[in-house]
């Protein structure tokens, strides 16, 4: 019978460390995050790719200049050369300070987090524990009667671990957009040179403002996942130990389940949120 109790606590001992460690993603900067390794190769690609996005910031300049005149003479108006002129300064600041501002970005998100957490009460997820009155209804149980017991206690642990991993992939993913959008920024960011491509670096920020969201969305599923669960599943004491142990886990893989939807939902949300 200690198989069947070590099992159980062993899957919500996993869940328990992928919810601490949920909490320590998305307060840690992805300066920080595996010692700062990663974001010195993103820094490398990026300055390199920031080469490429001055280029393309002259291409798209003078497109705009050609779609957006219709002759050299309007080009001539002061008005004109005037407003071509703050639109390219600006569209070279934003390629040569990009960086500096999509930290800025991520920084006022992480403070948001910060303070939905400090609003709430809330330093960290509860654990998740095996109550007493079920260990004893399993310690208490015949050989035979184990058999099923066995059965629930298997479904129950793959579900309870896949779940947990399925959830902490989602944040992992987050950190690897992040990566991802750093290193390319240069790129769309040089779109904002020309009128008719100022679109793609508009949808750029949006997207990157999405990711960084995501975030603050996960702490509030986490939140009011922790405030639905707080009460552990009512189980009947006088019941079978299979009945128990099965209303217990069926109750908490559905809360689970609630929990990692959300989570999976984070991105669509942002996007909505952006109009994206």
């Amino acid at each position: 019978m200690n198989w069947i109790i070590e099992n159980l606590e062993n899957a919500l001992n996993t869940w328990n460390s992928k919810m601490a460690e949920i909490f320590q993603l998305l307060t840690q900067s992805p300066e920080t995050f595996k010692g700062g390794g990663i974001w010195s190769v993103i820094l490398d690609i990026h300055s390199t790719v920031q080469a490429i996005g001055l280029g393309l910031l002259v291409l798209f300049f003078v497109v705009g200049v050609v779609k957006t005149c219709g002759s050299f003479a309007e080009m001539k108006r002061p008005e004109v050369a005037v407003k071509m002129f703050v639109r390219f300064a600006l569209a070279k600041a934003a390629v040569t300070y990009g960086l500096e501002l999509m930290m800025a970005l991520f920084r006022i998100v992480q403070g948001l987090i910060s303070s939905i957490m400090t609003a709430a009460g809330f330093s960290g997820a509860d654990n998740a524990v095996l109550p007493d009155s079920i260990k004893t209804a399993i310690e208490n149980t015949s050989f035979l009667n184990s058999i099923p017991l066995w059965a629930v206690t298997l479904i129950g642990s793959l579900f309870i671990t896949v779940l947990s991993f399925i959830m902490i992939m989602s944040v992992y993913g987050r950190f690897f957009k992040l990566y991802m959008y750093t290193a390319i920024a240069p790129v769309p960011l040089s779109a904002f040179a020309g009128e008719p491509s100022q679109s793609m670096g508009k949808a750029f920020i949006k997207s990157y403002a999405a990711v960084c969201l995501e975030g603050a969305i996960v702490v509030l599923a986490c939140i009011i996942f922790s405030l639905f669960a707080s009460s552990p599943p009512a189980v009947d004491p006088n019941a079978a130990a299979v009945t128990q142990v099965w209303s217990y886990v069926g109750e908490l893989i559905f809360n689970m389940l609630v929990l990692v939807g959300a989570v999976k939902m984070a991105d669509r949300l942002c996007r909505e949120m952006l109009g994206l």
